[in-house]
């Protein structure tokens, strides 16, 4: 007990103090069960609310900005690595060597300083901030625990009064702890009713002024690498002006999967294909002799016009106007154009031969009598157009064979399963306006070769 009062605490006050909490947990009980009334302060009710939304708002901004410190930090390490790595690579013959060390040297001192400055100026200023609350919430609960004091001691002198045996001994010094209970409580309560709602409206211009510090600080962190960048970029671009023979060529990504449509693609191929070292056609099925040219007829042919795309042009050495009757055929009308060319023909070979086209006639890879396509007219499933940026060579059947600047129309593949990353199905603008038909135009591409226009 003697060191219990050494320190300054009593026996007395202990007893005291178990006795209050048994009082305020009685109180609580009768208010909880409706045998006592309740002090409300609605208003101050509404400043506690606000208060704890504030201190739950600020705790989130303190945790999400040691968040982004902790990313600059690790973005700060990263671009070191980097640079240290462009340090070892380049060369010490390399132009522009000095220089390459002085801008990893900068970029590290402009990544150092940026941290520490969003320390000083957000950081601290955020934990000073938030610094003032713990205090204040401390004395929102003290004042819970007078306000119950508060309403025992009310509740205490009222039932003396209306005992039926007054004790005026007993009521005077209910009314004397009444008078005091009620003196402690209300000073806390107009302390906190002045300082919180103050609290709650400096929330604005803190938020303003710590976003203006990030954003300023930022902004000027990225002029100064912008700077730097551009100075690496000059002394890349030199050397590369030095060894510009030795340009890094961009390849296609891989492809993993063997295409359902490049094997159909080269069946077909290779059933229409003549054996290698023999380039004339293979003998008719007939008996005919084996150099006698293929005769392809069209027993039923419509009338050509020079307006209609992909109508039949005959060819014919002995009379140009018509087509020889061969197995049924009839006389169909020629164009001019396609008289003289059939009349051309006709004379290098030795038998006469009747072709008739199933696909329109082109002339210096124009269609010759068709009317330019409209810009609506678009194969099947069309999804956007992409330009080709770079040169790319096909190494497949099914691979489309690209120039920079050429436009080609995507779609999309028949099955998605077939298709591999980094690769897009289409058909070139050109060939699409000329043939309309995307078993013979349409191929794959890798994506990285070329760039969405449309």
């Amino acid at each position: 007990m003697a060191e219990l009062g050494s320190k300054g605490v009593t026996a007395g006050k202990i007893a005291s103090n178990v006795q209050k909490k048994l009082t305020r947990a009685q109180e609580k009980v009768l208010q909880k069960l409706g045998k006592a009334d309740e002090t409300k302060d609605e208003q101050f009710e509404q400043c506690v609310q606000n208060f704890n939304k504030q201190l739950t708002e600020g705790t989130r901004l303190q945790k999400d900005l040691r968040t982004y410190l902790a990313s600059v930090k690790a973005m700060h390490e990263a671009s070191k690595k980097l640079t240290e790595c462009l340090q070892e690579v380049y060369e010490p013959d390399w132009p522009g060597r000095e220089e390459t060390n002085k801008i990893a040297e900068n970029n590290d001192l402009l990544w150092m300083d940026y941290h520490q400055k969003l320390v000083d100026q957000a950081l601290l200023t955020m934990d000073t901030y938030l610094g003032q609350f713990p205090d204040i919430k401390s004395r929102i609960a003290k004042r819970g625990r007078k306000l119950v004091d508060y309403d025992s001691a009310r509740h205490h002198y009222e039932s003396l009064q209306t005992a039926k045996k007054k004790d005026e001994a007993k009521i005077a010094k209910a009314e004397e702890e009444l008078i005091k209970a009620q003196k402690v409580f209300e000073e806390m309560n107009v302390d906190l009713q002045e300082e919180l709602p103050s609290l709650w409206n400096s929330r604005v211009g803190f938020y303003v002024n710590t976003f203006q510090s990030i954003a300023g600080l930022e902004e000027n962190f990225h002029k100064e690498m912008s700077k730097l960048n551009q100075n690496l970029n000059d002394v890349l671009v030199s050397l590369e002006k030095q060894h510009g023979s030795n340009t890094f060529t961009i390849k296609a990504q891989p492809r993993k999967k063997t295409k359902l449509f490049s094997r159909l693609r080269r069946k077909k191929s290779s059933d229409n294909a003549p054996t290698k070292g023999n380039k004339s056609p293979s003998p008719p099925p007939d008996g005919s002799p084996a150099g006698t040219p293929e005769i392809k007829v069209n027993h039923e042919p419509e009338p050509a016009s020079l307006d209609t795309p992909g109508a039949a042009i005959p060819k014919s050495p002995s009379q140009p106007g018509d087509v020889a009757e061969a197995g049924g055929t009839k006389p169909v009308a020629a164009p001019e154009g396609a008289k003289e060319t059939a009349a051309s023909e006709g004379a290098s070979s030795s038998l006469p031969a009747v072709v008739v086209e199933t696909f329109p006639a082109t002339v210096n890879g124009t269609v010759e009598g068709s009317t330019p396509p409209k810009r609506s007219d678009l194969p099947p499933g069309f999804m956007f157009k992409v330009q080709a940026q770079h040169d790319y060579t096909a190494t497949d059947s099914d691979e489309l064979q690209l120039k920079a600047g050429d436009v080609v129309l995507v779609i999309p593949f028949e099955n998605p399963e077939e298709q591999d990353e980094g690769w897009l199905m289409g058909v070139k603008e050109s060939d699409w306006h000329q043939h309309k038909e995307l078993e013979k135009c349409r191929g794959v591409f890798p994506e990285n070769f070329t760039e969405r226009v449309q």
